[in-house]
């Protein structure tokens, strides 16, 4: 990534075959650790191949943080006004339009110059469902995704305990690709490996009856229902992020945090160490490119089919 001038001018790089423009790299997005939107753009081009594949056919829903964390932000759907012609893109019925007829026109994140252009536009979070677009429009979900948010005073460790629970679970539902993933945020996520064989709505009520069941064994641990007046000290199992109109935290996307911290994968002995008194943390981008360097891309790993 080339330095910028600190005159706060715009460079032309060619990313990808393409020649685009990007400004304000020496910009601090992350004021507590004084990282750079050059900083950030770098962290994307470093961890491009696992994180487009996991956005490949996904349409994205973006976080924007024009001046950095500390100030406002905002989500954005459609695509950004001024999107260059080989930004991908599929137009789909928004999801609150309850019939009324109204759609969104989504960017479909395909390569490192699309995600060079988005990044630019101080995007620091990438939000997708979990189902793909086919040649007919939505696709049945490639995965299950069991989202764990703990209230405090419970934190990253409660999560982490039943993420293990989740797991054992799930495999005795035929459910044995899983992959945990700390959410750069305050808790985790729990993913499956689907065989594209059930709807997003069959999906959602598996994973509502697996949250209902845990509650129910588990009372002063986990909660099914978001009511926040029971959520203090307990851990949430947010089933509804399979719901199709519903996305998650792209595995590798940075957030809008303190720290630039990421949605990361991880092993199960990582999870498992870190409960045996290794420290359990989130992980930020320095952590998660040296991660990926050292054992590559746990995501993928952990959820092909090595049959």
């Amino acid at each position: 990534m080339p330095q910028q001038p600190r005159d706060g001018t715009s460079l032309t790089v060619a990313v990808g075959g393409r020649r685009l423009s990007v400004s304000n790299l020496d910009k601090i997005l992350y004021p507590a650790t004084e990282t750079t939107k050059g900083e950030i753009m770098s962290y994307y081009a470093t961890v491009a191949q696992p994180f487009l594949a996991g956005l490949a056919g996904r349409p994205v829903t973006r976080v924007r943080f024009p001046h950095g964390v500390s100030d406002l932000s905002f989500f954005e759907k459609n695509l950004p006004p001024g999107a260059p012609d080989w930004l991908d893109r599929v137009e789909l019925d928004s999801p609150g339009s309850r019939g009324s007829g109204g759609t969104v026109t989504y960017p479909l994140v395909n390569d490192l110059a699309q995600l060079t252009y988005l990044v630019n536009l101080a995007s620091l979070e990438f939000h997708v469902p979990q189902w793909r677009v086919g040649p007919d429009g939505p696709m049945p979900p490639d995965r299950l995704v069991i989202d764990l948010d703990p209230g405090a005073p419970a934190g990253l460790v409660e999560a982490a305990r039943l993420a293990l629970v989740i797991r054992d679970e799930l495999a005795r539902q035929g459910l044995h690709r899983t992959v945990p993933v700390t959410s750069g945020s305050k808790g985790m996520q729990v993913y499956a490996a689907l065989d594209g064989s059930r709807t997003s709505e069959e999906i959602r009520d598996l994973a509502r009856e697996l949250a209902q069941t845990l509650t129910a064994q588990r009372p002063d641990q986990v909660v099914w229902k978001m009511t926040r007046s029971i959520r203090p000290g307990r851990v949430l199992l947010d089933w509804s992020q399979n719901t199709a109109a519903k996305t998650t935290i792209a595995v590798y996307s940075t957030r809008g945090r303190d720290r630039p911290t990421v949605a990361a994968p991880r092993s199960w002995t990582d999870i498992e160490s870190g409960l045996s008194g290794d420290e359990l943390k989130q992980l930020d981008i320095n952590e998660v490119m040296s991660q990926l360097s050292a054992v590559g891309d746990l995501f993928a790993s952990g959820l092909a089919d090595h049959d």
